[in-house]
């Protein structure tokens, strides 16, 4: 990418930023990067079915105010080609084969769901790589995980606009409220799209998460692997991957930080989404103390 192109990029946001494609590892990685182009470049992993275009604009829009950031579909999510892992390590090699094909020695990681299991998996693999990791609505390896439970719950609401209402949100007028201003901010962008690749992604995603929440790991060694200083953030009602994970992984790490957001779901990063930017830039922004 030129100078210009990302100097034009310092103000794009993720509705209008264009999609850029980059090879390495046999895979075809689809990306957008806003933000300014010096700084620790924030990568945002995503969550369970999710694409680019599944982010929340004003959470990435406000980070990239004063940071790089980047969203991308893994091997085989939207516009990627490749195949999807039905693996939590073979997800995380992949990450990390894009952010070296970007050139980038040192990262920020944000993971989200099932990207915060990518994330954990990165972070105590390349402890030179990753420099901070936010860990939002996610789970340690043997953790708790309702997935298919709460995916037949949230599918059987026909009358609700879009899955991820009751998926991520709670049944109060505030939290449906957040919800529906959400969705509407999601799709806001209306040209170059990614897209939904359907079974091929979700069956392989599903198995993965449920594998990773099923193997246990009494000795915590991914977590205690993990050195970084690290942000765990948790709805109070996710009913997915439930706060009691948060609590888990935070009296594991060695340098953690935990917060836990009222009334919220598994979406609490959409739903408080001004103070979670404001958590987010505090933490990235801090220096880093010693564990």
């Amino acid at each position: 990418m030129t100078q210009l192109a990302i100097a034009n990029e310092d103000v794009a946001t993720l509705e209008t930023a264009p999609t850029h494609y980059v090879e390495g590892h046999g895979i075809r990685f689809a990306y957008r990067r806003l933000g300014p182009a010096i700084g620790t470049p924030l990568i945002f992993l995503q969550h369970f079915s999710g694409n680019i275009d599944a982010w929340d604009p004003a959470v990435l829009n406000a980070l990239a105010s004063d940071r790089p950031v980047i969203a991308f579909d893994n091997a085989g999510v939207g516009h990627s080609t490749g195949q999807t892992p039905d693996n939590i390590a073979a997800m995380a090699r992949d990450a990390v084969a894009f952010i070296n094909v970007l050139g980038l020695s040192e990262v920020d990681l944000l993971g989200f769901s099932l990207g915060g299991c990518v994330a954990q998996q990165i972070a105590a693999e390349h402890g030179r790589l990753v420099r901070k990791l936010i860990l939002v609505g996610t789970a340690p390896k043997g953790g708790e995980e309702h997935l298919l439970a709460v995916l037949q719950e949230a599918f059987s609401q026909t009358g609700a606009p879009d899955p991820r209402l009751p998926l991520f949100f709670t049944k109060s007028s505030a939290s449906r409220s957040s919800g529906l201003a959400f969705l509407k901010r999601t799709q806001v962008r209306k040209n170059d799209r990614d897209i939904d690749n359907g079974s091929a992604v979700t069956d392989p995603q599903a198995k993965a998460l449920i594998t990773w929440c099923a193997t246990p790991d009494p000795d915590h060694v991914i977590l205690r692997a993990i050195r970084q200083p690290t942000l765990v953030v948790s709805g109070s009602h996710d009913t997915m991957l439930p706060a009691n994970n948060a609590y888990a992984m935070s009296r594991e790490l060695s340098n953690a930080q935990l917060v836990l957001y009222p009334d919220s779901g598994h979406g609490a990063l959409f739903q408080y989404h001004e103070i979670f930017v404001s958590h987010v830039r505090t933490f990235l922004d801090a220096p880093p103390s010693v564990a």
